[in-house]
C-alpha cells in the first residue's frame, strides 16, 4: 500500500489530452547532479559559499532554480488563460498547481524519485517523501531549464500544467462560491463573451460569512518554508450565545503573532487569522 496521500488535483489525460512526455536533459553532468540527493555526499547543510574548486554536487540549486521556473511558467499560463482572474485567487490556484503533493504525484507519474542517488541508510525512507518526490521534480525543471533555457522548458510545462490549472481554478471558484462555468467557457474562456459578475452569496442576518481557502494557503506556503504554527484559542466570554459560540484564535508563526480571527467554528476563526497571515507574508487575497 502507497503510504503517499492522494494529490489535491486530479485532471483528467486521455487522447485528446495527453499526459506529455518528459524531455531529456543530454548534459550527463546535469542530468547526474539533478538525481543527486544532498544525503548522498552528506555534505554539511551549514556553509555559506562552496571553495570555487568544490561546488556543492547535489540538487539543491538546481531544485530552487525550478521552483522559480514553475513559478513564473504557472503564473504566466493562468494570466493567459484566465485573464480577468484577480491576483488573490490567482494566488490560491498557483498555490495549488505548484504544491508539494501536485508535484509529487507528477513526479511518480515520471517515476523520478527512482532515479535519485540517495544515501543508502536513508534511500526507502526519502525516496517515499511527498516532499524529496516534488523536489526531484522542481530540480529536473532547474537542471532542464540551465541546460535548454525557456524555450525549451515552457512549452512541456504549458503542457503538463494547463489541465491542472484549469481543475485548480474550478476548485477555488467553488471555494468562493461562484456558480461553475459554463463548459465551453472552461474549455475555451477566451472564445465567451464576458458575463456579468454573480451576485455575491446571500447571509442570513447575523451570520458571519466564513473566508473560504485562506486557511489551506496559508498552511501550504508555512510547510513548503518548514515553519512551525500554533493556534491559540482565548476566552470568547460574552461572545455569541450558548447555541451559537464564537471562537476567537490567534496565529502566531514560530513564536511572532501573523493574525487572531475569530468566527462561529474554529475553522472560521482559524481562517479570518490565517488571511491576516497571508497579508503579513506578502500574499495578496
Amino acid at each position: 500500500m502507497s503510504i503517499n496521500p492522494p494529490s489535491i488535483l486530479h485532471p483528467v489525460f486521455n487522447a485528446a489530452q495527453p499526459f506529455p512526455p518528459l524531455p531529456d536533459i543530454n548534459k550527463e553532468s546535469i542530468r547526474t547532479q539533478v538525481f543527486t540527493h544532498r544525503s548522498y555526499y552528506g555534505r554539511p547543510n551549514h556553509v555559506f559559499e562552496d571553495h570555487p574548486q568544490d561546488p556543492s554536487p547535489d540538487n539543491e540549486k538546481y531544485e530552487h532554480l525550478g521552483d522559480t521556473v514553475l513559478g513564473l511558467v504557472v503564473t504566466k499560463l493562468l494570466l493567459e488563460m484566465y485573464p480577468n482572474l484577480r491576483v488573490g485567487p490567482s494566488t490560491k490556484i498557483r498555490a495549488l498547481v505548484v504544491g508539494n503533493s501536485t508535484l509529487a504525484d507528477i513526479s511518480r507519474m515520471y517515476d523520478l524519485p527512482a532515479r535519485l542517488r540517495l544515501h543508502p541508510a536513508q534511500a526507502i525512507t526519502l525516496r517515499a517523501s511527498v516532499n524529496i518526490q516534488a523536489d526531484v521534480f522542481e530540480s529536473y525543471v532547474g537542471g532542464l531549464y540551465l541546460e535548454q533555457d525557456l524555450p525549451g522548458v515552457q512549452p512541456w510545462l504549458k503542457a503538463l500544467f494547463t489541465p491542472y490549472a484549469t481543475e485548480a481554478y474550478k476548485r477555488v471558484r467553488e471555494q468562493h462560491r461562484l456558480p461553475p462555468l459554463p463548459i465551453t467557457e472552461l474549455v475555451a474562456p477566451e472564445l465567451v463573451l464576458s458575463s456579468p459578475p454573480p451576485s455575491p452569496p446571500h447571509h442570513r442576518p447575523g451570520a458571519t460569512p466564513t473566508t473560504i481557502g485562506h486557511l489551506a494557503l496559508f498552511n501550504q506556503q508555512l510547510q513548503k518554508a518548514n515553519r512551525i504554527v500554533e493556534w491559540i484559542y482565548s476566552d470568547g466570554t460574552g461572545e455569541g450565545t450558548k447555541t451559537t459560540p464564537i471562537w476567537i484564535v490567534r496565529c502566531e508563526v514560530d513564536g511572532e503573532v501573523y493574525g487572531r480571527g475569530q468566527g462561529g467554528t474554529k475553522k472560521a476563526a482559524r481562517n479570518e487569522a490565517a488571511k491576516e497571515g497571508l497579508k503579513k507574508m506578502g500574499i495578496e487575497v
